[in-house]
């Protein structure tokens, strides 16, 4: 495998959500940045959008994300912004995960 079949086999095991930028955007962050202790978050802010991934895998919370916006917030609110997503989603009542079965 070359040096850049490497690199894009990399961006491949990336996961997470791509959300309308705004408020709740910025809590999920946060949110992100909280509840997956020792995980680089990448951010990549394009204006209108903004993609939040982690390698493998990405657990966002309701209580994280409520205290992030300083307001109740329920998970299928997520919805609404979110544009789309890498990986694979599995939705519970109180939190969301992202991730891959397998690893490149």
């Amino acid at each position: 495998m070359s040096a850049v079949e490497t690199g894009q086999a990399y961006h491949n095991n990336l996961v997470g959500p791509v959300m309308r930028a705004g408020d709740l955007a910025m809590a999920v962050i946060e949110a992100a940045r909280t509840d997956n202790p020792g995980k680089e978050i990448f951010v990549d802010d394009k204006r209108a959008y903004i993609r939040i991934h982690a390698e493998q895998e990405m657990i966002l919370r309701q209580a994280t994300i409520e205290e992030e916006l300083g307001r109740p917030f329920r998970m299928n609110d997520l919805e609404v912004d979110l544009s789309s997503f890498a990986g694979q989603i599995e939705s519970r009542d109180d939190s969301v995960r992202f991730y891959f079965t397998k690893k490149l």
